[in-house]
């Protein structure tokens, strides 16, 4: 009597959504340096020939799951922005979540993206498109919240590059122990 079984074959479509999902749990855990075919092989359970199959551009898919991570944290944070508390705490609020350590996770992706990007134009391109619909949202966000904003652009700007900076700075764990102090000064001073 045979007791093995036979696993049953995944559609396409549904390795295509497992090769994914292995993908960003890994770039979650490691970075995007990470995503070799290999090491999605090895998250998924299935061969490197499986993977190259299904993602023969590994630049690509890089650029793909890229987007995926930082489009799914722009839409969480900016989605649930209740204007009406006004422009300084929607502003804090937002600054706060960003800089949350269990958001290191996608910080280290983005410092990431901006070193890859420099020989993956594929990813250049897309990190220059979520760059852009960061400070778009923000800068939406600073308009609709903040009566008397000059410069809601340029507002954004800055506050997008703290949040980066800081964000870089406390990978390699220089950085002060109380960001969310900082970012409200700067905020203050951004606003004044």
């Amino acid at each position: 009597m045979n007791t093995t079984s036979r696993a049953r074959r995944l559609s396409p479509a549904e390795r295509e959504r497992t090769i994914l999902t292995g993908a960003r749990k890994l770039v979650y855990e490691s970075g995007l340096e990470a995503m070799t075919v290999r090491a999605i092989a090895a998250e998924v359970g299935v061969t490197p020939a499986l993977i190259a199959h299904y993602r023969p551009v590994m630049d690509d898919f890089v650029a793909e799951v890229f987007r995926d991570v930082v489009s799914a944290e722009r839409v969480e944070v900016l989605g649930t922005v209740d204007v009406s508390l006004g422009l300084r705490p929607t502003l804090q609020g937002i600054i706060e979540t960003l800089l949350d350590p269990a958001r290191d996770d996608v910080a280290m992706v983005w410092v990431q993206s901006w070193a890859l990007g420099a020989r993956n134009p594929v990813l250049a391109e897309r990190v220059r498109i979520e760059m852009d619909l960061w400070q778009s949202g923000l800068e939406d966000v600073i308009r609709r919240a903040g009566a008397g904003i000059d410069d809601p652009r340029g507002a954004a700007w800055m506050l997008l590059a703290m949040v980066d900076g800081m964000s870089a700075h406390a990978l390699v764990k220089w950085a002060p122990h109380d960001r969310a102090e900082i970012a409200r000064r700067t905020l203050a001073a951004v606003l004044a």
